[in-house]
């Protein structure tokens, strides 16, 4: 880490911060006025705004008159046209340095989300807002280090040469992250090197291996998502005799760390420590590996991963290792752009809820509407009416308890785009909303960055029971369950079969279907499997008959309508899961991972 400057004072950086985030809360509506004006006057004669009239206008009136609500699957013509090389203004007066490739998918792929140089600036101005708002919960931290475990991802490039890559991948690589100025909260026990490495094997081992060495020193673990924590703790169980070897005689181990940049930057930090190492083994060999990260790491004070929407699932089992550490949750962002903070982050897991810092982009929310309990607007992406367009609220304009769509207007090209995610209004720091995340739209399964939607899940399955033809059987009734209790998580299908045939169905015909499913489901899930190792083999379930049923009359115990029940197509309610595994009969799993190519499905071999 580089030096202190002499005229550096910790106390006054986080003053500032945290006057700055007082000033732009408190005049949220005017610092959003600004904001919008900014992006339409910087962006005044790309192609986009003029093809809808604005014609130059950078009033609130005139573009919500003017501009319409949009969804990636209406602007992903002109996306398609810059990806294939197309200079010209089209969204963005400034060239588009990059396309950030979103989680969410289109079509099965991944979307490629516009953005320019400046958004890099933007999300270091959020980074740098965490931790001095966590100084005020939690004391010296910049004493100590953070073990955060980092990653970088594949990337691809656009038949027009731009870099498509995740956002993460993105920060980390940039000057930014790479040489990022003095600053004693971003001592990471992980040196550049090791978080940069695009081996995720190499990359695992050496952060855990640097983690270990400077277990005294560790004040905060963490990593993005508590999935990939859990995932590094697996790890942990699995190598720590290698990683203790290493530990004891000061060496790296040459058949795992063989990229020379990561040995070069790790052997700065092993040293021969035979004490440390016997403590670690005696601690890694008991039977019980509950609250290994306080053993290992004494002076952890919190984990800081993400633990809402569907990473909740994961908290049980962090819990369990942890000893019950805080688990924090302290940004909320997006590839199509950062959002907000979280400015009590010692607060319980299911209260959390982040501040929109108002300078970041142009913030609108579509209410979300709720007929018996459905969400229309999760559950169908369409185009908006003008009279629905007209009833977006602007952020200062939320009502507390009240459920909205996110949509936002940026500075890279993105004009009221409908993001996907549902958020409740928890409360608010002065002027500006404080909210819960409530769910991504449409997903049904996610384990790790993956989500699967519906109807993406039924084409799946639509082509999986091809295989059952030959056999005159088929799938009467199936429903899916994201199973994290095995590391990696996987996802579980449960099957109540239709069997006319009388020829009994081999276990390789099922291990086919599985692989199937996998084969069909999109990139983000394929790079999990395959690329991240960070989801498990698909597993299908096979139930007794009337299982469906035994299913339908529970839920009208609980007091489902018989007229209105069907039968939903994801599970996550303790009870129905066990109910559904009471009745297995036999279970297969995918024999191999399905195919994945770096990049985006039209140009996977531009790379």
């Amino acid at each position: 880490m580089p030096e202190a400057p002499k005229d550096y004072n910790l106390l006054d950086q986080n003053k500032k911060i945290l006057n700055f985030i007082e000033d732009v809360t408190e005049n949220a509506d005017q610092v959003q006025q600004k904001v919008l004006s900014e992006i339409l006057s910087n962006n005044a004669n790309v192609e986009y705004l003029k093809r809808h009239g604005l014609n130059g206008h950078t009033d609130r009136d005139t573009f919500k008159k003017l501009m319409p609500v949009t969804t990636y699957e209406e602007i992903q013509p002109d996306i398609d046209r810059i990806a294939n090389g197309d200079t010209s203004p089209i969204l963005c007066s400034k060239p588009i340095s990059e396309f950030l490739t979103s989680s969410g998918t289109s079509g099965g792929e991944r979307k490629l989300m516009p953005t320019i140089e400046d958004e890099l600036g933007r999300r270091t101005l959020l980074y740098s807002l965490l931790m001095p708002v966590m100084s005020q919960f939690v004391p010296d931290l910049e004493k100590g280090k953070g073990m955060y475990l980092l990653f970088i991802k594949s990337e691809a490039k656009t038949p027009g040469g731009i870099v498509a890559r995740p956002v993460l991948t993105s920060y980390y690589k940039s000057s930014h992250f790479r040489d990022r100025p003095y600053d004693p909260y971003t001592n990471y026990t992980s040196p550049n090197e090791t978080v940069l490495c695009p081996d995720s094997y190499q990359s695992m081992y050496s952060q855990l291996l640097c983690g270990l060495c400077q277990n005294k020193e560790v004040f905060r673990v963490g990593a993005v998502f508590a999935s990939g924590f859990i995932r590094a703790i697996r790890f942990l169980e699995k190598h720590w005799p290698l990683l203790c070897n290493d530990i004891r005689t000061g060496t790296i181990n040459p058949t795992i760390i063989t990229d020379a940049s990561v040995r070069e930057a790790v052997s700065k930090i092993v040293k021969p420590d035979p004490k440390l190492a016997d403590f670690i083994e005696a601690e890694c060999s008991k039977r019980s590996w509950q609250g290994i990260i306080t053993r290992l790491w004494p002076n952890t004070k919190y984990v800081d991963v993400i633990v809402t929407g569907t990473m909740s699932q994961y908290i049980p089992i962090l819990d369990h290792y942890s000893n019950g550490l805080p688990l924090v949750c302290t940004m909320y962002a997006s590839s199509e752009c950062y959002f907000g903070v979280n400015l009590n982050p010692l607060c319980k897991p299911s209260e959390v809820s982040y501040t929109l810092i108002p300078t970041m982009c142009y913030f609108e929310f579509l209410p979300v509407n709720r007929t018996n309990g459905v969400t229309d607007s999760i559950q169908t992406p369409r185009s908006l009416n003008e009279k629905e367009q007209q009833e977006l609220v602007e952020l200062v304009d939320v009502k507390l308890g009240e459920e909205y769509e996110l949509v936002v207007t940026t500075y890279a090209g993105l004009y009221r785009y409908r993001v996907g995610d549902v958020l409740r209004v928890a409360g608010f720091k002065n002027k500006a909303p404080q909210f819960n995340f409530v769910c991504r739209k449409n997903v049904v399964l996610s384990i790790d960055s993956d989500k699967t939607d519906e109807v993406e899940l039924q084409n799946a399955m639509a082509n999986a029971v091809t295989n059952l033809v030959p056999f005159d059987a088929a799938v009467s009734e199936y429903t899916s369950f994201a199973d994290t209790a095995t590391i990696p998580g996987h996802y579980v299908l449960y099957w109540e079969l239709a069997l006319n045939g009388t020829t009994q169905i081999p276990p390789c015909v099922f291990e086919d279907c599985c692989l199937t499913i996998e084969e069909s489901l999109n990139s983000v899930y394929r790079q999990g499997r395959v690329s991240d190792k960070s989801i498990g083999p698909l597993e299908i379930k096979i139930v007794e008959q009337g299982t469906f049923d035994k299913l339908m009359d529970y839920a009208i115990s609980l007091g489902a309508s018989i007229n209105q029940y069907k039968t939903p197509r994801c599970v996550k309610f303790a009870p129905v899961v066990e109910l559904l595994n009471s009745r297995v009969m036999s279970s297969y799993f995918s024999p191999k991972c399905p195919k994945w190519v770096p990049g985006h499905k039209q140009w996977i071999n531009q790379n």
